[in-house]
């Protein structure tokens, strides 16, 4: 708190005075780092564009977050065991929880304009984060590898969001008329 007042040139008492702990600036913290990397507007729905390319750009926004060595050193520390359960539970709900929240409404909404078909709007959420992770995330995380090329990320979100949209386009969209 001492470093935090510090660096915002205020007093620890006005840190404590509006954010009451350091579990709830924690807290904060996470919540305004996933809002700036990955804003509420990103999961609004463009119906005149297609899903694809929101698709792609939710991916990139977030595998730029999760990839960020500040987010990979964040989730070691938090794996760890170094870390009290409780502000493990701060993290999930002021950052992973709040992303799904708002990616699983942005699905709500096209599988309500029938460019998708979900039937488990939760699950295909989690599958399509899980997705974006693999094994780049993982190698990042084992220290296996520092950085991620552009084209890497390029190729991988392309990937994952073609995956995504064979498994949960809407049929009727993507059926070939064929001619007699």
């Amino acid at each position: 708190m001492d470093a935090i007042a510090a660096e915002a040139g205020v007093s620890k008492l006005t840190v404590y005075s509006h954010f009451t702990d350091k579990e709830t600036l924690f807290f904060a913290a996470i919540h305004a780092r996933c809002e700036e990397q990955m804003p509420a507007k990103l999961f609004d729905v463009d119906l005149e564009g297609p899903v694809r390319h929101q698709l792609d750009a939710i991916a990139r926004a977030f595998l730029v977050m999760v990839m960020a060595p500040e987010s990979i050193a964040l989730h070691r520390l938090l794996t760890s065991g170094a870390t009290s359960p409780k502000l493990v539970q701060l993290f999930w709900d002021a950052g992973p929880k709040l992303v799904q929240a708002g990616f699983q409404q942005f699905l709500r909404s096209e599988v309500e304009a029938q460019q998708l078909d979900i039937s488990d709007i939760p699950r295909a959420s989690s599958q399509f984060f899980a997705l974006l992770k693999g094994e780049v995330h993982a190698r990042l995380l084992c220290g296996c590898q520092e950085q991620v090329s552009r084209l890497e990320i390029d190729a991988h979100v392309s990937a994952t969001v073609e995956f995504f949209l064979r498994a949960y386009a809407h049929t009727a969209k993507h059926v070939a008329v064929v001619k007699p």
